[in-house]
């Protein structure tokens, strides 16, 4: 039972009334003192638990809640006692949340009721909530992850009680609108301690065999009731079951007014189980109306391109090349020939032109060629002398020699003369061969002393005397 007040925090100690006051209270006064006390005394708001009586249903509610022990009047308006969903009569133990005041006319405490609640309601609408939030962040809602429903079911499977309202309604209203499509029902209870596990189990079986089986989509249905009647659908096994179903759910549990966690889940929802299968199911007569709709707007269209088609025909056979043919040659013939004419007439003219000019060059022709073979042979003799230019010969020429080995191979290096045993110096006018000597390194032949350069007289100058220099 929720309790009003905090018991840790201890209680206020009674004031002493005065012994005599000091002087007369009117009853107004009084009334505004009691509710000056109440306001700050109680919270403003505090949920009561009690037995629902004397009810009187005048717009505003106007009723009592007691206990075995004490009584309390309660107003409820308009605005919130159209928010109740519950059947309110007398007798009925409720849970009513409010605020404490007092009614000055007739001077009686009274509790003013925004909600009214059965008991225990309270605590699942909480767990409701917090379901709720939990699988929002866990992205159950998400409408990217819904499967898009069938256009045309043939096999859909009915997940509810054999004694349910809403299996007729389904069965009713499939077979009006669509005969072709078979309905397969499984059991369940949808109601009490074991349903939340049945269905579930049913879920699983229709998303592992679905594909054999041939089934298109799921209704998942039951009547209405209260929050703990329907409380089967707010069951995390159940909610996982939807959610995780290969096969597109169809929910609809309860009254249009009822909300289960599993009906936000599921693929599509449906406030009623008729609404769920008019959804599923399609209209026979619907789509054969908009089949014949479709065929008359088609006659309708080949009629018109027929027409169009028709008056195009006869257009064309009004044009001239339809009624002479022969006229549409005429012009290109006429062109071909004249083109003919005028190329027959320009070919004789255009070789008489050229001519001469074919016949100088003709004449210019020998006299070209050896003018071309003339400067050909100039560039070869040309080419000859700068070769003979920087040809080794002339290198020896202006005093240079070339060491050869004993191999004729050429010796780039004193080390590679020493090395080797005969060698061959080559001049300009001749070759002279001599051997190394391993000990030293140097020819065998006496080499001749260089030759001394004779002294040259200088003749003596005009200002010098003779015998001066001999």
């Amino acid at each position: 039972m929720p309790r009003l007040f905090d018991e840790s925090e201890p209680p206020r100690p009674p004031e002493k009334p005065p012994s005599q006051p000091d002087k007369a209270l009117s009853v107004a006064q009084l009334i505004g003192a009691i509710k000056g006390a109440i306001n700050d005394r109680l919270p403003g708001k505090v949920r009561v638990v009690g037995e629902v009586s004397n009810l009187s249903d005048r717009n505003h509610w106007f009723f009592s809640l007691k206990d075995g022990e004490a009584v309390i009047r309660c107003v409820m308006f308009a605005s919130a006692a159209r928010a109740v969903r519950l059947q309110v009569r007398d007798g009925l133990e409720v849970v009513a949340t409010g605020r404490v005041d007092v009614f000055p006319g007739q001077g009686a405490v009274q509790l003013y009721v925004d909600r009214l609640e059965p008991v225990g309601q309270g605590d699942l609408e909480l767990r409701l909530r917090e379901m709720i939030e939990q699988l929002r962040g866990l992205g159950y809602f998400d409408p990217a992850k819904k499967k898009p429903l069938p256009a045309v079911p043939t096999r859909v499977a009915v997940v509810t009680s054999r004694s349910a309202a809403a299996l007729q309604d389904v069965i009713n209203t499939a077979q009006r609108r669509w005969p072709g499509c078979e309905l397969l029902h499984l059991d369940v209870r949808v109601q009490g301690e074991s349903a939340a596990a049945e269905i579930a189990h049913a879920l699983d079986k229709l998303s592992d065999q679905g594909d054999r089986l041939g089934i298109d989509a799921i209704i998942l249905t039951r009547g209405g009731g209260s929050i703990e009647d329907l409380w089967a659908f707010n069951e995390r096994v159940v909610i996982d079951a939807v959610y995780a179903c290969r096969v597109p759910i169809v929910a609809a549990v309860g009254h249009e007014t009822d909300t289960t966690v599993t009906e936000l889940v599921a693929d599509h929802r449906c406030a009623t189980p008729t609404q769920a299968a008019m959804t599923l199911v399609p209209d026979r007569a619907l789509l054969a109306q908009q089949i014949d709709q479709a065929a008359d707007r088609l006659r309708l269209a080949l009629r018109r391109r027929a027409e169009y088609e028709r008056q195009r025909l006869a257009g064309l056979s009004r044009h001239p090349a339809m009624s002479r043919p022969d006229r549409l040659t005429e012009l290109p013939r006429s062109s071909v020939e004249q083109l003919m004419r005028r190329l027959s007439r320009a070919l004789p003219g255009r070789v008489d032109r050229d001519r001469p000019r074919l016949e100088r060059l003709a004449d210019d022709l020998p006299n070209l060629l050896r003018r071309r073979v003339m400067l050909a042979r100039l560039q070869a003799e040309q080419l000859e002398k700068q070769l003979q230019a920087v040809g080794p010969q002339r290198v020896l020429d202006r005093g240079y020699t070339l060491t050869l080995d004993g191999s004729g191979k050429p010796i780039r290096s004193a080390r590679s003369a020493a090395q080797a045993g005969t060698l061959t110096t080559v001049f300009s006018d001749g070759r002279v061969d001599s051997r190394v000597d391993p000990d030293t390194g140097s020819g065998s032949s006496p080499q001749p002393p260089p030759a001394s350069r004779p002294k040259r007289k200088r003749k003596p100058r005009a200002d010098e005397g003779p015998g001066l220099f001999t």
